[in-house]
């Protein structure tokens, strides 16, 4: 048979089964555009086809698990802002407390435009660039907020019943992931605790695009001048497995980090500690978590535990041991957040909750034997205040402003002035418990490598 018939039966066979496979993919889309057709050319009501579209996606990813998702367009953009950690706009947060009433600034960020243009928490947005949006919805006024870098946007605000005309210049605003204990007098903040200076203390919300490179920043300039570390990971949800794995890697010399497995149990990757680290291997470390504790936090603080380089303290984390891949839709404008694979922890297990998981199941990272503290609902409550106040000075102004009124009209019973309430570290506050079981896991650490020192210099001297 002539070498060009071979030639074009290969080429044949190819293009058929090209065909059968796209006949098998869109057959099933050909069947959900039908529906949708129909529905929007004879339901007794009109309906929005973004609508219809969000409703099929919805029905098709409820089916998988929890942590699967379809990202509308409409929120796709915010999504992408809390993985780069930043945005373009003039650096507020805001809330609505009540349906069709003006949006209210909670505060501004500190070194934002809007702080330099003189908001303050509490004024309420009455006009966006001469458009009324006192009865508009939180997420409009947001939308009508942002915008293109160096661009200004014109604000009526209501302070006190005055009304207020500002300008703010829009900029970039990056998100820091990484806090400290407290702010110095610059608003700076200070890594170290503040009744414990020589103990440096790191905070991680979130772990994002730059949250690597300020982790590493920040040990740079600790430069291994303390006793212990704290690494607080409570409430943090997660973010990029890459990022764990860096963080993680800062700590360790050697051994596994994390695996991943993806469908059947297949080893995808493995991650394994480099060679030199940032804290140095001597210096006690504690993890904090809790039940919000979840995904990236749940790799550092599963693989400082198994490679025994932390102690970790708190809660039972959240038990979310799955890998999400964000794959876009509509040429970008939204996506399809979908779980690809598991991870599993140097000791080889997987912390993944179930659905049907009960408490005496194997799930999430536990703290050290000794170790679980728990928080009251009125503690919590309480540390939430203290870390939004210390995270924005401006809220705490207002906030002791507020209580400084409260006390003139409270038939002249004494008060705490603003500095004898703010300095909560004149007396030593054990408020919030599960950190000072960290600085007394540090504590131990410390005393019982010490004691070790003094036993094998004694044995040496027999």
């Amino acid at each position: 048979m002539p070498s060009r018939h071979v030639n074009l039966i290969v080429l044949t066979a190819c293009l058929s089964m090209l065909c059968y496979v796209v006949q098998k993919r869109t057959k099933t889309a050909l069947v959900v555009g039908d529906a949708m057709a129909m529905i929007d050319a004879y339901y007794v009501d009109p309906v929005d086809p973004e609508d219809l579209l969000l409703s099929a996606m919805n029905g098709m990813t409820s089916g998988l698990d929890d942590h699967s998702e379809f990202i509308p367009e409409q929120d796709y953009q915010s999504f992408q802002d809390s993985i780069q950690q930043e945005f373009a706009g003039i650096g507020i947060y805001v809330e609505q407390p009540e349906p069709e009433q003006p949006v209210r600034v909670v505060t501004p960020l500190v070194g934002s435009p809007a702080l330099e243009a003189g908001l303050l928490p509490g004024d309420q947005i009455l006009q966006v660039n001469s458009e009324d949006v006192s009865k508009m919805n939180l997420a409009d006024v947001s939308q009508r907020l942002k915008g293109p870098v160096g661009t200004t946007v014109e604000l009526v605000v209501s302070r006190k019943e005055k009304k207020i005309d500002l300008t703010v210049r829009r900029d970039r605003i990056e998100l820091d992931s990484v806090i400290g204990d407290h702010r110095d007098t610059t608003n700076q903040w200070v890594y170290r605790l503040k009744q414990r200076p020589e103990i440096a203390y790191l905070r991680l919300t979130g772990f994002g695009d730059r949250t690597t490179s300020e982790v590493k920043r920040i040990l740079t300039e600790l430069n291994n001048d303390f006793d212990g570390l704290i690494l607080d990971l409570r409430g943090n949800g997660g973010g990029l497995l890459t990022s764990a794995v860096e963080i993680s890697d800062m700590f360790l010399d050697e051994g596994r980090i994390v695996s991943t497995r993806t469908r059947g149990g297949k080893l995808e990757d493995l991650f394994e500690a480099t060679s030199g680290t940032l804290v140095d291997s001597r210096i006690p470390v504690s993890v904090l978590i809790d039940q919000d504790s979840a995904s990236a936090s749940e790799i550092v603080a599963a693989c400082l535990q198994d490679q025994q380089r932390a102690r970790i303290v708190g809660k039972r984390s959240y038990g979310k041991g799955t890998v999400q891949h964000i794959l876009p839709l509509q040429y970008g404008r939204s996506a399809l957040r979908l779980t690809v694979a598991k991870y599993y922890r140097p000791n080889g297990q997987n912390i993944h909750r179930q659905r049907d998981a009960t408490e005496s199941d194997q799930w999430g990272v536990f703290p050290d034997e000794g170790y679980d503290v728990n928080l009251d609902e009125s503690t919590l409550q309480q540390l939430a205040k203290r870390w939004r106040e210390a995270s924005y000075p401006l809220l705490a102004t207002a906030n002791n402003d507020a209580e400084n009124n409260d006390a003139e009209n409270n038939d002249g019973k004494t008060q705490p002035s603003n500095e004898e309430a703010s300095d909560w570290s004149a007396t030593e506050d054990r408020l919030d418990t599960q950190l000072w079981a960290a600085v007394d896991g540090i504590r131990k650490t410390k005393a019982d490598s010490n004691n070790r020192v003094s036993t094998e210099k004694s044995d040496g001297n027999k």
